[in-house]
Parts: structure tokens; sequence; C-alpha cells
């Protein structure tokens, strides 16, 4: 057994604080302040990948005790585009009326960086996302909720567009915003155990 390291988690979403919490880790939250529209890449993939590297980059820099920095950022990808939130009301009813009855694909960036070393492990996991058929009404009170305005994607996996998502393949963790599989690989490849971060 190793001595207890502290982990950071850079970012603001509920969401995944609430999967490591449920994995047994108590990150402390540390937001990044990383402009994401000022970042492109190539692929919904890469642009993924490149918000995680730079989240968490941006958060190792202030800090000074060794901790262990998690970033992430997810994008749905659509027709070859990568859909963050939307920006209005009026955009998330377009989306969920572009995707209802499709396939999508949710990639989210993993970026660990352990700040004792210096070194860092990043990687993007996918999962397909079997969107239903959800009619105009069903899809306007959704918006009306407010809940797609604070999700990439405009949906969510486990709050109230659950109904509209007929099924996914891959890592359901994934789709809520952070792939616990996919963390622990990351963590291995800087010589670490997930279960030495338990708390």
């Amino acid at each position: 057994m190793t001595d207890q390291r502290a982990l950071v988690l850079a970012s603001a979403s509920p969401a995944r604080l609430g999967l490591l919490r449920q994995a047994g880790l108590d990150p402390r939250v540390v937001v990044s302040g990383v402009d994401e529209d000022a970042i492109s890449a190539a692929t919904p993939g890469e642009l993924a990948l490149v918000l995680a590297e730079a989240k968490a980059k941006a958060v190792a820099a202030g800090l000074t005790d060794g901790e262990l920095v998690i970033g992430c950022d997810s994008v749905l990808e659509l027709d070859g585009r990568a859909l963050g939130k939307p920006a209005d009301a009026a955009e998330a009813l377009a989306r969920w009326q572009s995707m209802r009855g499709r396939d999508g694909v949710l990639r989210t960036g993993h970026c660990v960086i352990d700040t004792a070393t210096g070194k860092q492990a990043s990687a993007t996991a996918s999962t397909t996302v079997r969107f239903g058929t959800p009619d105009d009404e069903e899809v306007a009170a959704y918006v009306v909720s407010g809940e797609p305005l604070h999700v990439a994607g405009a949906f969510t996996l486990d709050g109230r567009s659950a109904p509209f998502v007929d099924g996914i393949d891959g890592d359901p963790g994934n789709v809520i915003g952070l792939s616990l599989p996919l963390l622990r690989r990351l963590l291995a490849e800087l010589d670490l155990r997930i279960t030495d971060l338990w708390t």
C-alpha cells in the first residue's frame, strides 16, 4: 500500500465528480479556465483529447504538492462534426431534431498528469449512442428543462434525456463524462493503481 495521493479533477462537471466518487475516489475540483472556443483540431476525437490535455495542464501548472490531475472533455460527433454544449435553447432544439433516430459517437478525451514526476498519459474513449425518436413536444419540454444547455451534445445518459436514448455501444460512464476503465489504464501507464487511490 502506498501513501494516499491527492487527486485533482480539472473539470466543473458534477457528473464526472459523481462517477469518481462512486468508484471510491475523492478528488478536489479545480476548474481550469481554459477558453475552449480558442482550441481547434482536425477531428472530434482529437478535439476532445486536446481540450482534456489543455485543462489538465492548466490546472497542473498551478499545483505544487505532487497531486494527480485528471482532465476530461467530451464532444458528440455527428456527421463528422464536434458538438459541444449548445449555445442556447434554439440550438439545443435544432440539435435534437437532427439527432433523433440516428447514431452519434460520444468522444471523451482523458488526460492524467502526475505533478510529482511531470509524466502524462492521455487517450480518447468513444461510445456510440443510439438516439430514440422523441416527438416535437417531448423535445420542446426537454429543452425548456434547461438540462441540454449544460452538457456536451445536448443530452445526458443520467438525466432527463435518458428515456430518449435507445441504447449505447461502449462504456456508459464515458457518455456521462468519464471512462473509469480508461482512467485505470492511464494510471497504470504512470505506474499507479486505481485501487491505491481509493479513500
